[in-house]
C-alpha cells in the first residue's frame, strides 16, 4: 500500500522505514502527516489493502520487502534501492548469473537478430538474460533466451500485472513460466514514461554486465549503461556505422571505455564463459486431447533448414492469425516452447508477427 504513494520515492520510503520498523507504523506516520504529501494521505485513506492483495494473487505474484531473504542483495548497491519488489516466477537467487541485453525500441532488423543471437548464446552458457520487456531489442533478447532453452528476467516499468506493450503479454507470461518478472510498482500501476528510467536502474543492478545493442540520442539504454557504470558493472556495446542514428549510444559508450563486441563469441570470451553442451531434445508431453508430436527431435529439411518437431506442430496449428497463447492451447505445448518455436519460424521467414499475432507469410511452405 505504501508503494502506491507518489511522493514516497524508494529512497524516502527506506528512510521512513529506519524510523518506523513496520509497514503499518509507516502508514500511520503518513496518515498523521509526518511523511508524504496531502495527496498521499488522501490516497492512503482510499486504498483497500485487500484489493491490492487480491490483484497480486490474481497475477500469481508475491511481494518481497527489502528485509526479506529473497530480496536481491545486488539491489542494495543502488543509491535508491526499491523498498520492495513484486515478483512472478522463480526466486531471483535461482536466476544468477545475470547479464542485461538492452537497446532501441525501434531497432533495425540487424539489431534484432544480434540481440537474439547474443541472448541465445548467453542462455546456452547458463546465463540469465535481463531486460525490460519493451518492444524492440528488449523483446528480442527475451525471445533469444527462451530460444536457447535458458531463463530470463523481465523488469517492468508498470505494475506486475500490466504488460507493456500489450502485445508482449504472451512473452511476459513465458518469461514468468521459466524465469521471473519483477516490478517495484503495485498491481494496476500503468506504464508511464517517467517509470522507465527508474526501471532501468533495477535492470543494471540485477546484472553482472550490461550489453547495449543500438540506441539513438535520448535512448533509455544509455541511462541503463550509466547506472551500470555507477555500480561498477561491466559494459559492452555492439558498434554500428557512425552515419546510423541507432549507432549513437553504442559508439558513445565505446568511446568512453565500454568494451566493443563483434558478436556472441566476443561476449562469452570477455565474460570468461563457454557454451554448455546441448541437452538431448525431448518432446513435451501434450495435454489431454492434444495432437501428439513425432518422437524425433528434428525433422528433415523442407527447403527452410532443419525444422524441429515443436516448430512443425506450431506451424500446423497456425491455420489463421493467432497469439502464442492460442497456439500453445491448440498444440498442448508449454508457452515458452511455443514462443521459442515462433522465433525459429520467424528467422526462417516462414511466419510474421502482426499486431501481437503470428501468421504464415504468404507463399511460405514448411511442413
Amino acid at each position: 500500500m505504501l508503494l502506491h504513494l507518489a511522493s514516497l520515492t524508494a529512497r524516502r520510503l527506506l528512510e521512513l522505514a529506519t524510523i518506523h520498523p513496520s509497514a503499518s507504523t509507516c502508514l500511520q506516520a503518513v496518515l498523521r502527516g509526518e511523511a508524504g504529501s496531502d495527496g498521499d494521505r488522501a490516497w492512503a485513506g482510499r486504498v483497500d489493502p485487500r484489493g491490492v492483495a487480491n490483484r497480486l494473487q490474481a497475477a500469481e505474484a508475491r511481494f518481497i520487502a527489502s528485509s526479506d531473504p529473497e530480496y536481491p542483495a545486488e539491489l542494495l548497491d543502488l543509491f535508491d534501492p526499491p523498498a520492495g519488489l513484486f515478483v512472478r516466477g522463480r526466486p531471483l537467487a535461482e536466476t544468477a548469473p545475470r547479464v542485461a541485453v538492452v537497446g532501441a525500441r525501434n531497432c533495425s532488423p540487424t539489431g534484432a537478430e544480434i540481440a537474439r543471437s547474443l541472448a541465445t548464446m548467453l542462455a546456452g552458457a547458463g546465463v540469465c538474460v535481463v531486460s525490460g520487456a519493451a518492444r524492440g531489442i528488449d523483446a528480442r533478447a527475451h525471445e533469444g533466451a527462451l530460444r536457447g532453452g535458458g531463463v530470463s528476467v523481465a523488469v517492468l516499468g508498470s505494475g506486475i500485472d500490466q504488460a507493456y506493450p500489450r502485445k508482449n503479454r504472451d512473452l511476459v507470461d513465458a518469461i514468468a513460466h521459466s524465469g521471473a518478472v519483477v516490478s517495484e510498482y503495485p498491481p494496476g500501476t500503468p506504464a508511464e514514461p517517467f517509470r522507465f528510467p527508474a526501471r532501468n536502474r533495477i535492470v543494471a543492478a540485477l546484472s553482472r554486465a550490461v550489453v547495449v545493442v543500438e540506441g539513438a540520442v535520448g535512448s533509455g539504454s544509455l541511462i541503463t549503461a550509466e547506472h551500470a557504470l555507477d555500480l561498477g558493472r561491466d559494459i559492452f556495446a555492439v558498434p554500428g556505422a557512425p552515419s546510423t542514428a541507432l549507432a549513437h549510444v553504442p559508439l558513445t559508450l565505446i568511446r568512453d571505455g565500454a568494451t566493443l563486441i563483434r558478436g556472441p563469441q566476443d561476449l562469452l570470451d570477455d565474460l570468461g564463459l563457454s557454451p554448455k553442451p546441448p541437452l538431448p531434445q525431448t518432446t513435451p508431453t501434450p495435454v489431454a486431447g492434444a495432437t501428439s508430436l513425432p518422437a524425433e527431435g528434428r525433422s528433415s529439411s523442407l527447403g527452410r533448414g532443419d525444422v524441429s518437431a515443436v516448430e512443425r506442430a506450431a506451424w500446423e496449428a497456425l491455420t489463421s492469425p493467432a497469439t502464442a497463447d492460442r497456439i500453445a492451447q491448440a498444440t498442448g505445448l508449454p508457452l515458452p516452447a511455443v514462443l521459442a518455436a515462433m522465433v525459429g519460424l520467424e528467422l526462417r521467414h516462414l511466419v510474421v508477427q502482426v499486431g501481437g499475432r503470428y501468421e504464415r507469410r504468404p507463399g511460405a511452405e514448411c511442413c
